[in-house]
C-alpha cells in the first residue's frame, strides 16, 4: 500500500458514550471511505475550521481544547446528544484503503441529554450493553474499548485495565 505522506495523518476522535450500562452505537453509512456499513461509537476528524476562526487561546496564535471541542461538534452533528466530561481512553493507527494515515484519539463520556437524530454519516444506532455489542459487526477494537469503559464505570482502575481481544 502506498502512503500519500508519512509525516501526515488525519486526525480523528471517538467517544464511547455511555448511559447506565448502555453505550450508543452507530451504523456508518454505506458510502464511508472507510468501514461502510459497519457499526462504531461517534467521532469524526480534526478539521481546522473547529479552531482557525476562533480567537487563539495564547498571544502566540495557539488554540487549546481544539480536539475536544471537535469531538463534542461531531458528536452533536452525528447523533444530536449532549455528553459530559471527555475522558482520555487510548490511541491508534491505521492507514486508510486511499493511503491516508489516520490517528485515532479515543475519549469516553457519559451521556447529559438529547435524544438521538443521526446525520448522514450514520444509518442506524443502537444502545447496548457490552454482552449485546458483541452481537453486532463492529469495527475492529470498538468492541474492547466498550469493555474497557464497561470495566472503568463499574469501579475498575483505568491504570489496571488492559487492551485485549474480547471474551
Amino acid at each position: 500500500m502506498e502512503i500519500k505522506d508519512k509525516e501526515l495523518h488525519r486526525v480523528s476522535s471517538t467517544a464511547i458514550i455511555y448511559n447506565g450500562d448502555k453505550f450508543l452505537l452507530t451504523r456508518r453509512s454505506l458510502s464511508k471511505k472507510a468501514f461502510p456499513g459497519k457499526w462504531t461509537v461517534p467521532g469524526g476528524g480534526l478539521e481546522t475550521d473547529d479552531y482557525i476562526n476562533t480567537k487563539p487561546s495564547t498571544s502566540a496564535g495557539q488554540w487549546y481544547f481544539a480536539l475536544n471541542n471537535s469531538l463534542k461538534r461531531e458528536i452533536k452533528e452525528e447523533t444530536n446528544v449532549e455528553v459530559g466530561p471527555i475522558k482520555y481512553l487510548l490511541d491508534l493507527t491505521f492507514i486508510r484503503p486511499d493511503g491516508v494515515p489516520v490517528l485515532v484519539l479515543s475519549f469516553y463520556a457519559n451521556y447529559i441529554s438529547g435524544e438521538v437524530k443521526l446525520d448522514d454519516d450514520s444509518i442506524d444506532y443502537a444502545w447496548v450493553t457490552y454482552e449485546e455489542a458483541k452481537k453486532y459487526d463492529i469495527i475492529d477494537g470498538i468492541l474492547e474499548e466498550i469493555k474497557m469503559v464497561d470495566e472503568i464505570i463499574k469501579g475498575k482502575d483505568k491504570d489496571s485495565v488492559e487492551f485485549g481481544l474480547a471474551n
